[in-house]
């Protein structure tokens, strides 16, 4: 029987081969698009379905749009943390892993009370704490090799992991501030990407994996590192 699939992670599907797939370049979770919007659900099951006339595969094939914005204004943050302003000069290494750290600390607070209200915590996959995490992603931003602390997994992958669950952490500890815990997820990203030391480190560290001897790093860097949506964003494209 012909199957088709909707992949949201390119990288994986390419290496499992599955007979027909679409990429596409949504954020996790999302794999039709925005919410409540129909008509573009509609082309995107649509373009899945189309793979079905393909005689025969592997067939991988990009969908060519993102996803379109929220009709809705997002809900604005009422009581963000204050951070001071995100970094602007992304050469100075140095000064972004302090940035980085003084976040995650100003953060551990709110954290702790996530979890605390929830019982859970979607961090771990890592197996890093918050600080090892901040410590072990700012060490890649002079392009050099740090020392995996893990032995079971490749370094690239390490460090996809702690990208993936400093994020969580990041929008798990706002979301618990007050008035924060219904902000969708459109606005946790404007606010991570544009508003934080973390999203600049993960600039920075993007532009220097592109040429990145370690292996693995130039996959991770094109593909699962900064959101399509995300890349025009980059203080390295405005340049």
């Amino acid at each position: 029987m012909p199957t088709t699939q909707i992949s949201l992670v390119r990288e994986h599907t390419a290496k499992i081969t599955p007979p027909r797939a679409l990429w596409v370049p949504f954020e996790l979770g999302r794999p039709l698009g925005v919410p409540g919007d129909t008509a573009f659900q509609t082309r995107v099951l649509r373009a899945a379905l189309q793979l079905l006339e393909a005689a025969s595969g592997p067939v991988l094939v990009d969908f060519p749009d993102d996803a379109p914005a929220v009709v809705d204004a997002p809900t604005p943050l009422v009581c963000p943390v204050s951070f001071a302003s995100p970094p602007e000069d992304l050469s100075d290494t140095d000064f972004l892993r302090s940035a980085l750290q003084r976040e995650i600390a100003q953060l551990r607070t709110w954290y702790d009370l996530a979890v605390t209200r929830r019982g859970r915590t979607t961090v771990g996959v890592s197996r890093l704490t918050p600080e090892g995490m901040g410590t072990f992603i700012g060490a890649f931003l002079d392009g050099q090799a740090p020392s995996n602390p893990r032995a079971d997994i490749p370094l690239a992958a390490l460090f996809r992991y702690a990208v993936e669950d400093l994020k969580a952490y990041y929008c798990e500890a706002l979301a618990a501030q007050p008035g924060n815990s219904t902000a969708d997820s459109t606005t946790l990203a404007d606010w991570f990407w544009r508003d934080t030391a973390a999203g600049r480190v993960l600039f920075a560290v993007h532009e220097v994996s592109k040429q990145s001897a370690i292996p693995g790093m130039q996959a991770v860097a094109a593909g699962l590192l900064i959101p399509r949506a995300r890349s025009a964003e980059s203080p390295f494209a405005k340049a």
